[in-house]
């Protein structure tokens, strides 16, 4: 029975759209607090992936527990290992990116990796679709041109490289009959890599208790936690509804970037992020996809 006035089935709605928000400011969150981590403490970058890591598998193996489960365990390593590339790649390129710029290049080559598969595995896309591309490739190109605000090309490229592992991590896991389950595992394994680039790196480690605060609550909140609310709100979406939410994070990275962190908003950041989300936006319609 549900309540005079309310259409069967809006307090689920609702709750979809409330924990779908959730979601997308904690993934926004991983931005602003890697960010903040290299440009106010002294933390280095494989101690942060190691801590954030760490920090997230334990939440998610809580709440796996929690559930009354196990993390699965037949995924293999490849998925734990591009879940650690992504991380790893993910903290080097924030030691010199600001934090809207690396958002969008980190949505941008994920979107690449995502489509480049489709493309690969027979999917053919024309019409509006082909337009969409065109115009998110051209929105990326105008992101890394050279020029007086152009990023750095070192942190750019790797950026670039945590959005392919993304990718790859992304698919992957697709089709997980647990998905929650199936990334507390795969954070599990994701330890023993970032251990062994903490152990690689040990001469050049510096650590210090509000770094190790920002990355404890990247892992644990922004990723675990994150993710965690994240499944939850993809049960009430359609596939093509959780993409496009997607594409808000970005906009809440950059935002909470030029709030928070006191970063710029240049005209070149605003041309990008309009033709790259745009672009993306036409690909997922799914009028022209055969």
């Amino acid at each position: 029975m549900t309540s005079p006035g309310l259409a069967p089935g809006a307090p689920v709605r609702a709750n979809t759209a409330w924990f779908a928000s959730l979601a997308m400011v904690a993934f926004a969150g991983n931005s602003l607090l890697c960010r903040a981590a290299f440009e106010r403490t002294g933390i280095d970058a494989a101690t942060f992936t190691l801590v954030r890591i760490v920090s997230g598998a334990l939440v998610l193996a809580v709440l796996v527990r929690m559930r009354g489960s196990r993390p699965a365990t037949k995924a293999g390593w490849l998925p734990g290992l591009a879940l650690f590339g992504y991380a790893a790649t993910f903290s080097y390129a924030y030691v010199g990116l600001p934090t809207s710029t690396g958002a969008l290049i980190l949505f941008g080559s994920v979107q690449a990796t995502m489509i480049g598969h489709a493309l690969r595995t027979g999917e053919r896309f024309r019409g509006w679709q082909l337009a969409g591309l065109g115009l998110a490739f051209a929105g990326f190109v105008a992101l890394l041109l050279p020029g007086a605000s152009a990023p750095q090309w070192l942190p750019a490229s790797s950026m670039i490289a945590a959005g392919v592992f993304w990718g790859a991590y992304s698919l992957a896991g697709r089709g997980a009959a647990d998905p929650l389950s199936a990334t507390a595992s795969n954070f599990a394994r994701a330890v023993v890599p970032a251990a062994i680039l903490s152990i690689a790196t040990i001469g050049s480690s510096r650590a210090d208790p509000e770094g190790i605060a920002y990355a404890v609550a990247s892992g644990a909140l922004a990723s675990g936690i994150g993710y965690a609310i994240w499944y939850v709100a993809v049960r009430g979406l359609r596939a093509g509804s959780a993409a496009v939410i997607q594409l808000s994070v970005p906009f809440i990275a950059a935002l909470g970037g030029i709030a928070l962190l006191g970063e710029a908003l240049t005209l070149r950041l605003v041309i990008a992020a309009v033709a790259l989300t745009g672009g993306i936006m036409l690909v997922l319609s799914r009028g022209g996809a055969r």
